[in-house]
């Protein structure tokens, strides 16, 4: 087990102890019927899986079932059983659940729907069974649960066609039926096989969190593969995640609701640019998960997983027995950034020496080694796999997977695999289907013992997600707990108005507490303050009117700019308080603010912005009127490390922008990640500010300059 403080303070990383439920001693079964789809099926795998332990039926109706007494209730039960099976009508589960944690059942895996995805009734019963829980200290699976697997363990469930076989991939499912009927199967007809299985159900007690974090210090678990629909409690999520990968076990997630927006209006720009699905990429990016696109590569990646270490860095050595398909993974690979360092010097020799190969002149990366090449895998892999150069290798053999000539290719891979010290995947994209269907294939018999590839595409997923876990992890272990950050943050001595967006006067003081530079700004009540703050800040200056109710001025023409003289100043003051009142009432207007120009820079966003589902947000990227030519920003889940603030400013073109001025001298990157840091410290420590948004902030030889702010609180 991996070496984790499980008695830490920090209630996010509390690991349940869900051991009587996968490996249990004893189950009771209520509501046990051979005429219940559910429980009876559940009992016809438990039993013919190899339970060893004891099965207690619970059913009044019945005097024996199974060659078993059956009881009336869970009370007259002869022991205190691990697990209780419920599958009884929906009005009966709470009682069921309160006897059962009454008596000291640690578990309970609750069948039964028509709770909260049901109707008013059900939302009901749900916060009852939830309730019962907390009170009797019973955890519970559900309701509304399709069961949980635990292949060196119990089957507990009704859905489950063949007997698993020990793996060693822990899989989390908000999707009952995708669990066991396409995740389960798809990769049983693969050999691929699980340590754990679990459909969470409604989640009232349990949760998907729990789950992570249990599967994430269990021996038998080397991946951990989750389908997340929602998860309630985020910033919980994001700590185990970040706990599980700072451990050595890699997350990867297929999350849905890419199109979901957040819902929370919004007036800045900010809030404008960030979707609920931003804020899941960021959290994920941020705690080292890895967000996959679909089933089929979920388990393509979490096969790497389970055969392979992490590798050391991201070098691939690639040898292809076609050219056109080492073409095509010499692309393939550097979407994926998998680098690709040159073949030479003494491995380029070995290989020229081998007589097979039939190769005149040099060798690329990847490797052409043609057809040929198969007959010579064990003296290539001789070549190539002392090579220093490299962290990872690809053998891509484009033949028939089903000949003779495919037995000696599979005993070679075989070999080369289990004696190599480096990673060694096998992409395999010929002929599949034996003549003889009776017959196991060589390709077949090696998939038995190592992952084999037939699509280029999710070979080369697998390796870029064995690399980028690696990445992942030093960069998590490289920085304190997401729970220290949380901590080291205190919220200044603001008195900050409620729901409302704040005039200067009361945004200036927040600002200040966070370092966040901004242009010198004088508030003007008539035209000679304004003439007068004008040569103070010198000219040329911008005028703009200071009213919470007109968050937009420059919509409503109450922006002035590049004013060079005092008659300019009072004409403009005149011009701008006649737009805001033309909008707005006198009451609501505070003057107008008088700023310097600032010189030439690039333009940034930064801002502050609601979520939907995480508290707040922090969104970077090309601000001004790049900010709608562009369409790109980059979001973060406070509290965010520095080099989280780094990553995000180098996701966009903003980087770009800074250093490749055509010429002139680049501009500092780190001095905007410093503003960035900070707005990730005041949104995780002022509570009050709804949403912040400094657009434009420009970035100039003298460091960045924020020129506007529109600040919201909570009510």
């Amino acid at each position: 087990m991996p070496n984790i403080d499980t008695s830490a303070p920090d209630a996010g990383l509390a690991i349940p102890e869900l051991d009587p439920l996968f490996d249990p001693r004893s189950v009771a079964v209520v509501g046990a019927s051979p005429d219940s789809f559910y429980s009876g099926n559940l009992v016809a795998n438990l039993l013919g899986y190899g339970f060893e332990g004891t099965l207690y039926p619970v059913n009044p109706g019945r005097d024996e079932v199974w060659g078993r007494e059956c009881y009336d209730d869970i009370d007259d039960v002869p022991e205190t059983v691990d697990v209780v099976v419920v599958s009884v009508p929906r009005e009966y589960v709470v009682d069921v659940v309160a006897a059962a944690g009454d008596r000291g059942v640690p578990s309970a895996l609750v069948l039964t729907a028509g709770f909260s995805e049901a109707d008013e009734e059900g939302i009901e019963l749900e916060s009852q069974l939830a309730e019962t829980a907390a009170e009797t200290g019973i955890r519970v699976v559900g309701p509304n649960c399709i069961g949980v697997m635990a292949a060196r363990g119990a089957t507990l469930t009704s859905t489950c066609s063949r007997e698993p076989a020990p793996g060693r991939i822990g899989l989390v499912s908000q999707s009952g039926a995708l669990a066991f009927t396409t995740f389960f199967e798809r990769a049983a007809d693969r050999d691929l096989h699980f340590s754990h299985i679990v459909s969470t159900g409604n989640e009232a007690d349990l949760t998907l969190t729990d789950y992570v974090a249990y599967l994430a210090v269990q021996e038998t678990v080397d991946v951990i593969c989750t389908y997340v629909e929602g998860i309630d409690d985020p910033e919980r999520f994001m700590r185990v995640a970040e706990q599980a990968t700072r451990i050595g076990t890699p997350v990867l997630t297929v999350k849905v609701g890419r199109s979901e927006l957040a819902e929370e209006a919004t007036l800045s720009h900010t809030g404008s640019l960030t979707g609920s699905d931003d804020a899941w990429e960021a959290a994920f990016d941020q705690t080292g998960v890895q967000r996959v696109p679909d089933i089929p590569d979920l388990l393509s990646r979490a096969n790497a997983h389970t055969a392979y270490g992490a590798p050391d860095g991201d070098r691939v050595c690639i040898a292809s027995t076609s050219g056109g398909l080492a073409s095509l993974l010499a692309d393939m690979a550097a979407e994926r950034d998998l680098a690709l360092p040159a073949i030479e010097g003494e491995t380029e020799q070995k290989l020229l020496d081998v007589e097979e190969l039939l190769t005149y002149g040099g060798f690329t990366n990847p490797a052409d080694i043609r057809g040929y090449g198969a007959e010579a895998l064990p003296a290539i892999a001789d070549a190539v796999l002392s090579d220093d150069a490299f962290d990872a290798y690809v053998f891509a053999i484009g033949l028939p997977g089903t000949d003779e000539r495919a037995e000696t290719i599979a005993d070679d891979l075989q070999s080369i695999v289990a004696a190599a010290a480096d990673p060694v995947y096998v992409l395999w994209t010929g002929r599949k289907a034996p003549e003889d269907p009776t017959v196991t294939p060589p390709y077949a018999r090696l998939r038995e013992s190592v992952p084999v590839y037939e699509d280029p595409g999710r070979c080369l997923d697998a390796v870029a997600s064995t690399t980028t876990y690696a990445a992942d992890r030093d960069r998590v272990l490289g920085r304190p707990p997401r729970r220290e950050r949380s901590a080291s943050t205190d919220e200044p001595a603001l008195d900050l108005p409620r729901g409302r967006v704040l005039t200067w006067e009361e945004t200036a003081p927040l600002l200040d507490a966070y370092d966040v530079p901004v242009a010198e700004t004088r508030l003007a009540t008539d035209a000679e303050e304004a003439v007068a703050a004008a040569a103070a800040v010198g000219y040329p200056v911008v005028l703009k009117v200071d009213s919470p109710a007109l968050p937009h001025r420059t919509d409503v023409g109450a922006v002035e700019l590049g004013l060079e003289s005092p008659a300019a100043v009072r004409e403009a003051y005149r011009d701008v308080m006649d737009a805001a009142l033309a909008h707005a009432d006198e009451s609501d207007v505070a003057g107008v603010l008088v700023q310097p120009m600032v010189g030439d820079g690039v333009e940034a966003i930064l801002g502050v912005a609601p979520g939907d589902v995480f508290g707040s947000l922090v969104t970077v990227g090309p601000g001004g009127v790049l900010v709608e030519a562009l369409d790109e920003s980059t979001t973060l889940v406070p509290p965010f490390s520095r080099d989280d603030a780094r990553r995000a400013v180098e996701q966009t073109a903003l980087a770009d922008l800074l250093t490749d001025r055509r010429g002139d001298e680049p501009l500092s990157v780190d001095a905007v990640v410093d503003v960035l840091v900070n707005l990730g410290e005041l949104a995780t420590s002022v509570e009050t500010v709804a949403e912040l948004d400094l657009n434009p902030v420009v970035v100039t030889e003298d460091g960045p300059v924020a020129v506007d702010a529109l600040v919201r609180t909570r009510d």
